[in-house]
């Protein structure tokens, strides 16, 4: 009786109601797209230094991650290489010369990191030759073929077919020098990665270093990020004179950037709650205002004071449980469009999204329990702005009540 009673009322001013109802939609709907758009940058952020940079496992010579000296390299590394691949929930394994020194042009200079990579190996992890935008991803039978990064070859100064010389160490500790010829570009929406990274053949690399199979990193692609820790101390286990770390240990800015995603959802839906709370006080105040002779009537023939408070109660989350769902649907909706044809934002901020490695297309996505944990956010949002109001109605004393105009 008293949910049909609290049902009857809400719909006697259906105008107020209404304003309730699709206030508590949109704030929903606001919720659910901020808590999509910042998982999709956060997800964009991460998947992008995952594929480009450090894979899901890294597998390095003890001393290596300490001073990255080109002298740490790996023992046997094409051995290790094929028993990493041959392990379950492994999707694609690299392995990796790594010089760091000054690419020089007739323009200038950079410093940089060039990766020495057989290039299907790099593709299959990487996907660096789908970023191709003019010449060609480390073609075959070109001897010190260069795949540079646009942006670092508009700032040398250079084009497809340049001649650049690259300067370095060896593995003796002598500085070196050796001719490349820039063979393709690639631009991957990450500032960083593209003025600080090149590829070569390996073969090329250690030519010049004076060590046919050297290697410093082996990278390795599972099949679900949530097997990382579970393949590393497999891998720790079988191979113990080597480092083997999680791309959460080589990159703790990635778990850093993803707990401050996450808290700011947090926030984000706390203040749209906040923000609804004081219009359901409002609405729901103004509704036991005008009614105040008809519950001094119904508190005068017998209902008690828990029953009224209740019926407030009820009447408030009743609008909560019309208003969400509309809300959700009109979120799912746009989270599903947007996830799979992108929100394209490079007219507005591509360039400074780059320079923090994001994609200028963010993909929104919302995990599954956020619904729930939305939903009951509502309802406690509903309850607590309902308790004011309802607290003012058990106030009232029936006499008084009945005497108001």
């Amino acid at each position: 009786m008293l949910l049909k009673i609290a049902w009857r009322n809400i719909w006697r001013s259906p105008v107020r109601s209404w304003v309730v109802i699709v206030a508590i939609a949109l704030g929903v709907w606001a919720v659910i797209f901020l808590m999509g758009f910042s998982t999709g940058m956060a997800n964009s952020y991460v998947d992008s230094a995952i594929r480009l940079e450090v894979g899901h496992l890294q597998v390095h010579h003890p001393e290596y991650l300490t001073d990255r000296e080109v002298q740490f390299v790996l023992p046997q590394a094409d051995s290790v290489a094929n028993l990493i691949a041959a392990g379950p929930g492994v999707q694609a394994v690299s392995v990796r010369t790594l010089v760091g020194g000054m690419l020089s042009s007739a323009r200038g200079s950079h410093g940089l990191r060039v990766r020495g990579v057989d290039p299907a190996e790099e593709a299959a992890l990487s996907q660096l030759d789908r970023k191709l935008v003019e010449g060609a991803y480390l073609p075959e039978g070109r001897r010190n073929a260069l795949y540079l990064g646009k942006k670092l070859a508009d700032r040398l100064g250079v084009r497809l077919r340049s001649r650049v010389v690259l300067t370095f160490q060896d593995l003796e500790g002598n500085i070196t020098s050796a001719a490349f010829r820039v063979a393709g570009l690639f631009d991957v929406e990450n500032n960083g990665f593209e003025e600080g990274t090149a590829l070569a053949r390996r073969e090329d690399l250690n030519r010049v270093l004076g060590r046919p199979g050297a290697a410093h990193e082996i990278a390795v692609m599972l099949e679900d990020a949530a097997l990382a820790d579970t393949v590393a101390t497999r891998l720790r286990n079988r191979l113990p004179g080597l480092d083997v770390q999680t791309y959460m240990q080589l990159s703790p800015e990635i778990r850093l950037f993803e707990s401050q995603i996450s808290a700011s959802v947090y926030i984000i839906m706390a203040i749209v709650m906040l923000g609804l709370v004081f219009g359901i006080v409002n609405t729901m105040l103004m509704a036991v205002l005008e009614r105040v002779r008809e519950l001094g009537m119904l508190m005068a023939i017998g209902m008690n004071r828990p029953r009224v408070f209740g019926m407030i109660v009820l009447e408030t989350l009743l609008l909560g449980l019309v208003g969400a769902p509309l809300g959700m649907a009109l979120g799912a909706g746009m989270i599903r469009w947007y996830g799979r044809h992108g929100l394209d934002l490079s007219a507005y901020a591509g360039e400074g999204l780059s320079e923090f490695g994001m994609s200028a297309v963010i993909f929104p996505d919302v995990y599954p329990g956020m619904y729930v944990e939305l939903a009951a956010a509502v309802l406690i949002t509903a309850v607590l702005g309902s308790l004011y109001p309802a607290w003012k109605a058990v106030r009232l004393r029936p006499v008084e009540a009945l005497r108001k105009l």
